[in-house]
């Protein structure tokens, strides 16, 4: 008789070390039962009109949620959590929270979800901007669905008149020069928040323009910033199950050691050593390396989630010969022996005095930044004048820009922003304001700014009607007109929650020749924003207006919506006085 096999993983020979533990894994087959029953609820299938109005509804409720923060009078939200409410201000972190009963609402909201996701991840903030601009483009392209439009030529159009307006707005950007006009930018991106304007346009003037800002709690009321030695790579985790802060998806070691290597891990055995010694002194683990194996990659997984040890992996930064002159960096920054297959050096046998240590790693999906210990200055300073000394040798051009980006990276250091505050919640916003307005600012000086509140899409629309007259398909043209409506929303909303008449404003507004004039909710006046210090990052308009259409293209072009039915719980029997608990029993 056949049987039927199922593999699962089994612990093998743990290396006991205290009350910690190693583990390998060994797949060994086991017979499966045959007496099993599987239950499953149905789906829930809707088509046309109604799937498409139902997405919506879920969709305007996490719009209606986030615009009410929009602009300098916009109001907060308050989200529950399991210890103190959150008073946030923060597009992302409000629709984040945001899950609806109804399933496919609750599909609708995902999808918008992901406006606000891939505009934070790409440039920081405008969040709340992409999602207003998302809702718009769907409501009117629902209406034109629903009278006849053919919903795949709408999108086209979106998507072409979108790239046409990406290209006009590039040219009206204005490169950021000065530092006043950085701490306009990360005032504008914190919520008019002068004081955080200021620290973060203070930190760059310390650190330059290549060095790193991240953000700390305070022990005390007041926000500070410190200046320490440290540099970022471009590469993040390996592994989600790295994480440690499941609230911001990061890896946050503190005092970690550090093995350095240009080399493939593929053997579990030559790191025992060094994975027992982490977990005998309780410190975190931080692996840069080559690659990884699977096998290896699934051993450090198992042992991170079961608690043996904290440990992570990083692949190794830079391209060909580039690598190695990082590596050795971060080598030097942590105090590290690099290990190197060029110098013979093997991974078989390291041991824990090869390892570097640091004051504080944070990784992220995409980078890692490295704090490193007070006592590595002198080090730090010694390889940095070294490097100066290599770029006056050089006459390779491209090797020169190479070393210049070492020296900035190596040479700049990280300024720390301690964000204090009097309470948990009012500690909560402060740091996603100032995390909003460092990213802004940055973005800024990478690809330059433009007029801020919603006064550069609402010039822009003013271009739509000639890059209509591209077009020849009729629904392309109606596409056009929906992306030019939708333009308009942010001036809109950022007048209506100051208390304003949004129609007259934005007739005021449209009558400005000027593409820098537009009306400041601040001050209550038109005038020349850019001179007045209200600007937005180009990089943040551009990723909110290309994710808003691309969201909107797949809400149109939605014809069915498969989802989960809702199981109602059934109801008990009442237990009463004198009966017997096993009557209530399933």
């Amino acid at each position: 008789m056949a049987s039927s096999f199922s593999f699962y993983p089994q612990l093998l020979n743990p290396l006991t070390i205290g009350k910690s533990s190693l583990v390998k894994v060994r797949l060994e087959y086991k017979p499966l039962r045959r007496d099993f029953v599987v239950k499953s609820t149905g789906k829930k299938i809707a088509f046309g009109e109604d799937c498409r109005n139902e997405l919506f509804t879920g969709i305007n409720k996490l719009a209606d949620a986030v615009s009410v923060t929009l602009g300098p009078k916009g109001r907060n939200v308050v989200i529950d959590s399991s210890d103190v409410p959150k008073v946030i201000n923060d597009g992302n972190t409000i629709a984040k929270s945001i899950e609806l009963s109804n399933p496919i609402q609750n599909s609708g909201a995902s999808l918008l979800k992901e406006v606000a996701k891939k505009t934070n991840e790409s440039a920081g903030d405008g969040t709340t901007t992409g999602i207003i601009l998302a809702r718009e483009m769907i409501k009117l392209g629902l209406q034109a669905v629903n009278n006849g439009s053919n919903p795949v030529s709408l999108k086209n159009g979106i998507d072409r008149t979108v790239g046409k307006l990406v290209q006009i707005l590039q040219s009206k950007s204005i490169p950021v020069t000065n530092k006043q006009q950085i701490q306009a930018i990360a005032s504008i991106s914190a919520g008019n928040d002068d004081y955080i304007g200021n620290l973060i346009a203070n930190a760059l003037e310390r650190i330059g323009h290549d060095g790193v800002i991240t953000l700390e709690s305070s022990s005390s009321l007041e926000t500070l910033i410190e200046v320490q030695e440290g540099m970022m790579i471009n590469k993040g985790y390996m592994s989600p199950h790295f994480i440690t802060n499941q609230q911001y998806s990061t890896v946050e070691f503190q005092n970690p050691k550090i093995l350095i290597t240009d080399q493939t891990l593929t053997d579990l055995q030559h790191i025992v050593p060094i994975l027992e010694k982490a977990a005998q002194l309780c410190v975190p683990l931080l692996i840069i390396c080559e690659e990884i194996s699977l096998e290896v990659l699934g051993a450090l997984v198992l042992n991170n989630t079961r608690g043996v040890l904290n440990v992570a992996a990083v692949q190794c930064p830079g391209l060909a010969e580039g690598k190695k002159g990082i590596l050795q960096d971060i080598a030097t920054l942590t105090g590290a022996d690099f290990l190197s297959s060029d110098l013979g050096l093997s991974l078989k046998g390291v041991m824990s005095d090869q390892l570097g240590f640091a004051k504080k790693v944070i990784i992220t999906k995409n980078s890692t930044t490295i704090t490193a210990d007070p006592r590595m200055k002198a080090e730090i300073q010694a390889r940095v004048s070294e490097m100066k000394k290599d770029l006056s040798n050089t006459h390779s051009k491209n090797l020169r820009e190479k070393i210049k980006e070492r020296i900035a990276k190596l040479g700049s250091g990280i300024a720390v922003i301690k964000v204090g505050a009097a309470t948990e919640a009012e500690l909560e916003d402060k740091k996603l304001r100032a995390e909003d307005a460092k990213n802004a600012t940055f973005a800024a000086i990478n690809e330059g700014m433009v007029p801020g509140g919603g006064t550069a899409f609402a010039h822009l629309s003013k271009n739509v009607p000639a890059i209509s007259e591209l077009f020849e398909d009729p629904d392309e043209k109606i596409g056009a007109s929906i992306v030019a409506k939708a333009l308009l929303v942010p001036a809109k909303t950022i007048a209506r929650n100051a208390g304003l008449e949004p129609e007259s404003i934005l007739h005021n507004l449209l009558q400005q020749p000027n593409f820098r004039v537009g009306y400041n909710a601040l001050t209550n006046r038109f005038e020349d924003l850019i001179g007045s210090g209200v600007v937005d990052p180009f990089k943040v308009s551009v990723c909110a207006l290309t994710n808003a259409a691309s969201v909107a293209g797949m809400v149109l072009t939605t014809e069915a919506a498969v989802v989960d039915r809702v199981r109602r719980e059934k109801k008990g029997v009442r237990l009463l006085p004198g009966m017997p608990e096993w009557l209530t029993q399933e």
